[in-house]
């Protein structure tokens, strides 16, 4: 009986282990939900002070034309650029966040750009999240552009 305690015990231990219940808990997914959100209100507003604060210093980012920015100025830069010449209302939509660990997240959103003609032009964005120890920023941006759209 002892040993097939043992044996129920040690079963029960390496489920646990390998398990994929990440830790992270549902103030910790809104925390990078509000974090996409002040990202979008930031693009909106061309507000370039809340960028700062919610962007890696060594960010990078793929648009949809190809173009690479690389660091938070040149990233800024190509944002507020990128808002100026394409006018239109900016929506993401979170898809997904997914763990990979206790300190970095993968967003998916879809996003969208309803322009001034009242056309929508339909990407996706893919956002890398660390936690910097005093709040959660974004460190990679890729945005897509489906074939066909």
């Amino acid at each position: 009986m002892c040993r097939i305690s043992l044996l129920f015990f040690l079963i029960l231990l390496s489920f646990n282990a390998f398990s994929q219940n990440h830790p992270q808990s549902k103030a910790t997914s809104q925390e990078i939900l509000n974090l996409i959100n002040s990202y979008s209100k930031s693009r909106e507003t061309k507000d370039t002070v809340l960028l700062k604060k919610i962007l890696t210093k060594e960010i990078d980012q793929l648009v949809s034309s190809g173009e690479w920015r690389t660091g938070i100025n040149e990233a800024i830069k190509g944002m507020m650029a990128s808002s100026t010449n394409n006018p239109g209302t900016r929506t993401l939509h979170v898809e997904r966040i997914r763990f990979v660990g206790d300190e970095v997240a993968l967003v998916d959103a879809r996003y969208e750009i309803k322009n001034p003609d009242e056309s929508i032009r339909k990407m996706w964005s893919s956002f890398t999240v660390v936690d910097t120890g005093k709040g959660w920023k974004i460190a990679a941006i890729r945005n897509m552009l489906p074939a066909g759209n």
